[in-house]
């Protein structure tokens, strides 16, 4: 019997609103913002109402450029009540990236604040957009973007030539009666695509996921049902709301569930300290180095957690030693696992509240209700059996509509028989624990043998210099490929090339010690915390080929 939902992402918060209204609902304490579920609600008619004043049509693609600021969670759920499609934009693109995706997503619309770290998205726009100037707000020819008719600034800038301010929005909207915003969400189907997520671009070019309701507010429902959130809880929100971690498994997972949402507008270990210790949190979602930096904070004693309980660890492999941490300093006795991917909604796997650490550090969990998943030889595509290593794939209700006009692309990633091809390696146990061992795509051959950079980079972080450890291929005359292994040490530490290698002698095989040694203070990295290999590999098979 399957538990899925049929509800659009509209109908989550006008319900959750009727049963718990004087509930606290979203609390931004850099913007003061304290709002309970009824007047989140009120502020999201508002914000939906407005965007049908801008003439926005069911399957319009919406693009949104903020931090965490409270205006993108009324834009997540306005979207959703008018049937825009929200075009999440990454907080660290640039004007190259922005200008890809704006075209490549067909978006309509642009809402954007004014700056970031040292980024103007302001500047950044106009630069993509130079008619703005001389434009009458929502009257823009864009030469570069002839789609773009709207650009809506969010922020304290006086003059903005060519854009509408939110607050004008939000006037617009008095226009448009309560009647014709509910006649639009009665029209709505919970099989429109909602969401488009641009993959985070670990392997080069972004592609548009494109997400149903029916996709996100399941993936929401059972990540928060395993988390065991109600509405008496309260979740520190601290990562990008861009990604699925932040806008699926965070804020969309908090309104279904009726918790409160207790917002940062981006991460920052001693705010995120001060915050849960203020707001009582009773639950923390981050990637591990969001939670190695809270727990190595200089004030970290000062601050009283005792109210956590759970969370979620996910995006990268978490060390043991952060694990038991997390569960004894931090409080966290509940936290679990998770793993998936955007085209999935985004969570397959995770592990259990009750799970000892052994198995919350190993592995990544079981597979969700509803959620098919199993391991696959990624040649022939057979079923391989309990403990073989091979290719994660997955099936269910969660799983994207497809990619935004690559049907190639999406024909590649999901088979006739609807099975998404992760392109992960791992292995499930007879218990149904998968494991990730590594990426398809980062699997290097050497000289014929094949050799899984996952297994070096667990075996590196035994030695105590290491602080993190990245293992990659990098072309070869003779070999085909070597292995180079980026070695970031703690805080300190000195090492050289050959006293890794005679670490390595004797423990791992002699073709999979790595060829080359670079030691590195930090990595590329996604805005959401992903390490890009490919970046690293470009960097280092330059060096090696002109060497």
């Amino acid at each position: 019997m399957s538990d899925f939902v049929n509800k659009t992402v509209g109908n989550v918060i006008k319900e959750t609103s009727g049963r718990y209204p004087e509930n606290p609902a979203l609390i931004s304490p850099q913007f003061q913002i304290r709002q309970n579920y009824r007047e989140l609600y009120d502020q999201c008619r508002k914000t939906a109402r407005g965007l049908l004043a801008l003439g926005i049509q069911k399957g319009d693609h919406v693009s949104v450029w903020t931090t965490n600021v409270p205006e993108w969670v009324y834009l997540q759920f306005a979207l959703g009540m008018v049937g825009g499609v929200l075009v999440t934009i990454n907080t660290n693109y640039q004007s190259h990236e922005l200008e890809y995706i704006l075209k490549q997503s067909d978006s309509t619309t642009i809402f954007l604040i004014d700056t970031y770290r040292d980024t103007s998205f302001y500047d950044t726009v106009r630069k993509i957009m130079p008619e703005l100037d001389a434009s009458a707000p929502g009257n823009l020819v864009s030469a570069k973007l002839p789609l773009m008719k709207n650009v809506v600034y969010i922020g304290s800038k006086e003059n903005t030539p060519g854009m509408f301010k939110f607050f004008d929005l939000i006037k617009m909207g008095e226009q448009v009666t309560e009647r014709e915003l509910d006649d639009r969400m009665s029209a709505l189907s919970d099989d429109d695509v909602i969401n488009m997520q641009y993959t985070s671009g670990t392997t080069g070019f972004p592609k548009g996921v494109m997400l149903t309701h029916h996709n996100i507010v399941n993936n929401a429902r059972m990540v928060g049902d395993v988390m065991g959130m109600t509405e008496k809880d309260s979740l520190l929100i601290q990562v990008p709301v861009f990604h699925c971690f932040g806008c699926v498994m965070s804020t969309l997972n908090s309104v279904y569930h009726g918790s409160a949402m207790v917002i940062l507008e981006s991460f920052d270990p001693k705010i995120a300290l001060e915050t849960m210790a203020r707001e009582k949190c009773t639950a923390v979602n981050g990637v591990p180095t969001m939670f190695v930096n809270i727990l190595n904070h200089a004030d970290f004693g000062r601050y009283d957690l005792t109210s956590l309980r759970t969370g979620i660890m996910a995006g990268a492999p978490c060390p043991v030693e952060t694990m038991n941490q997390v569960n004894t300093k931090m409080h966290c006795s509940e936290i679990v696992i998770a793993f998936g991917q955007t085209e999935s909604s985004p969570v397959m796997t995770m592990t259990r509240r009750d799970d000892p650490v052994a198995l919350r550090v190993a592995t990544v969990g079981r597979l969700l209700p509803d959620i098919e998943g199993k391991i696959i030889d990624p040649e022939t595509g057979l079923d391989l059996p309990a403990d073989t290593q091979g290719e994660i794939v997955t099936r269910s209700a969660c799983v994207m509509k497809g990619y935004y006009k690559m049907p190639e692309a999406t024909a590649h990633t999901i088979d006739q028989d609807q099975w998404l091809h992760t392109g992960d390696l791992g292995v499930v146990d007879k218990n149904g624990y998968f494991k990730v061992t590594g990426r398809i795509k980062d699997m290097i051959i050497r000289g014929g043998e094949n050799i899984y950079p996952r297994e070096i980079e667990e075996f590196l972080y035994t030695n105590p210099k290491v602080a993190n450890a990245q293992v990659i291929g990098i072309a070869d005359k003779k070999y085909g490929e070597q292995v180079l292994a980026a070695v970031q040490l703690k805080e300190g530490e000195t090492a050289t090339p050959e006293e890794f290698n005679e670490f390595c002698k004797g423990k791992i095989a002699r073709h999979k010690i790595p060829r080359y040694w670079e030691f590195l203070r930090e990595f590329p990295m996604t805005a959401s915390g992903k390490i890009q290999k490919y970046k690293l590999k470009e960097m280092f098979e330059k060096k090696y080929k002109e060497s």
